[in-house]
């Protein structure tokens, strides 16, 4: 055995590991983070406030007389309260509270109000929540957002004809049609056949110029689909696809009629890639892919993102317009989740869509692979899905106990301890088939 030659795909388990604790943490941290200062904002003392489960690696306590530690396995954390039987807040240490005072009892989770319990449960999804509308705010306001100008800015490299484009250009006609937004651009290039060059008008430095150009929306990658036949064949972003099945194709739009008529038999590409070119085979994959309606639509994909020929132009956007922007970003994130399990639940898409642990891990390493906003990025979307998950009415999450406190409030006491035990069992019972079932749906699709 080359064991020389195993160091490469060991390098790669290990990145995509360290991209998954990372990721993982950062989401946890800032989940329980929501719960400890809400918690104590509402006048509960959190004892301990851990990242990962197990042998403390690294603590220190503060002045509020909170102990913050790293523990040693990262995959999760917790906070634990005054009074608290577990860090799963599961229940209370009886003989320890029945030893407090009043007021130390009213700084326990047990102890306190009704609405300061429910304000801290409820704090660690919505922190999730706003930590990623924070980030795809920023996300959006340091990308920009598109000007509707079809301006040139740098021109991609392609095999032919886009060199006389130049950056700066401002693109005023395509084969005669007047483009007057960047919303004409795109929509000729819906209308335009492809062909190997087109006829541009464009402005430059005051003139008015006729240059040849490729199709607006070639048949490049833009970008790569994560677990996409793409990706496992090796393309890359920024790859041409000069011909399929021995079919020259000049225009992205050219490409899915291919693709869906092969119903998933292997597809042969041939591609241009810095000046040379390569040829490629993978096998489409049926993926079913969201609607606007929320619906779904099952085709068969190889995982490619178009883009035009050049970067488009930006503007800075201020918070005003970012944050609308980066609450629907969320809201959509949330949206798509819900639509994806109940088309699950109801058979109309395969269960293969519900990523588990090794899935999610995998994605992780992929986009920081792909570069730090990637990764930002994805990290977002991911604690959206958390704090979502967290909310579901299942013992042992947030939403379970919102239910319970919402029995409280109707009944004007608690579950008793033992109901609430066999409860919690129940939770962890359903929680772990799922984690089981997410992790089975990984290993099998």
């Amino acid at each position: 055995m080359d064991l020389f030659g195993l160091l490469p795909g060991f390098g790669n388990i290990f990145f995509t590991l360290g991209a998954f604790v990372v990721a993982l943490s950062v989401i946890v941290a800032v989940h329980e983070y929501g719960h400890y200062i809400v918690g104590r904002w509402s006048g509960i003392h959190a004892e301990v406030f851990s990242i990962g489960f197990g042998p403390v690696l690294f603590s220190r306590v503060d002045r509020h007389g909170t102990q913050w530690q790293v523990a040693a396995l990262p995959f999760g954390g917790y906070v634990k309260f005054l009074g608290d039987a577990n860090a799963a807040s599961a229940g209370a240490d009886g003989e320890a509270v029945a030893q407090m005072t009043a007021a130390q009892r009213r700084r326990t989770m047990h102890g306190a109000p009704l609405w300061a319990r429910s304000a801290t449960v409820a704090a660690g999804p919505i922190f999730n929540f706003i930590f990623s509308i924070i980030v795809f705010a920023t996300y959006i306001g340091v990308q920009g957002l598109p000007a509707d100008e079809p301006r040139l800015g740098t021109v991609h490299p392609m095999p032919a004809p886009a060199q006389a484009m130049q950056p700066g250009d401002l693109i005023t006609a395509i084969e005669g049609q007047p483009v007057e937004s960047l919303t004409d651009f795109f929509r000729l290039a819906d209308e335009l056949p492809g062909a190997p060059a087109l006829n541009y008008t464009v402005e430059r430095d005051g003139r008015v110029l006729q240059l040849q150009g490729p199709h607006p929306v070639p048949a490049r990658a833009e970008g790569i689909t994560l677990q996409s036949a793409a990706r496992e064949a090796g393309l890359q972003a920024g790859d041409v696809i000069l011909a399929v099945n021995d079919q020259p194709i000049w225009a992205f739009s050219e490409l899915p009629p291919i693709v869906s008529a092969s119903e998933g038999a292997p597809v042969d590409l041939l591609i241009w890639r810095g000046g040379e070119e390569i040829s490629l085979t993978l096998t489409p994959r049926r993926t079913d892919l969201p609607l606007r309606d929320g619906g779904f639509e099952t085709r068969w994909l190889i995982g490619l993102q178009s883009g035009a020929f050049f970067e488009l132009p930006t503007r800075t956007a201020g918070p005003v317009e970012v944050l609308p922007l980066a609450t629907q970003q969320t809201w959509d994130v949330i949206m798509r989740s819900f639509s994806g399990l109940y088309h699950m639940v109801v058979g109309s898409i395969s269960t293969c869509n519900l990523s588990g642990p090794i899935g999610i891990a995998t994605t992780s390493g992929a986009m920081a692979a792909d570069g730090i906003w990637p990764f930002i990025w994805f990290i977002a979307v991911l604690s959206t899905a958390v704090g979502l998950l967290n909310l579901f009415p299942i013992p042992i999450l947030d939403g379970g106990h919102l239910v319970f406190h919402a029995y409280e409030a109707v009944t004007g006491k608690p579950p008793s301890e033992r109901v609430l035990g066999v409860l919690m069992a129940i939770g962890l019972a359903l929680l772990g088939t799922l984690m089981l079932f997410a992790i089975a749906t990984d290993l099998l699709c």
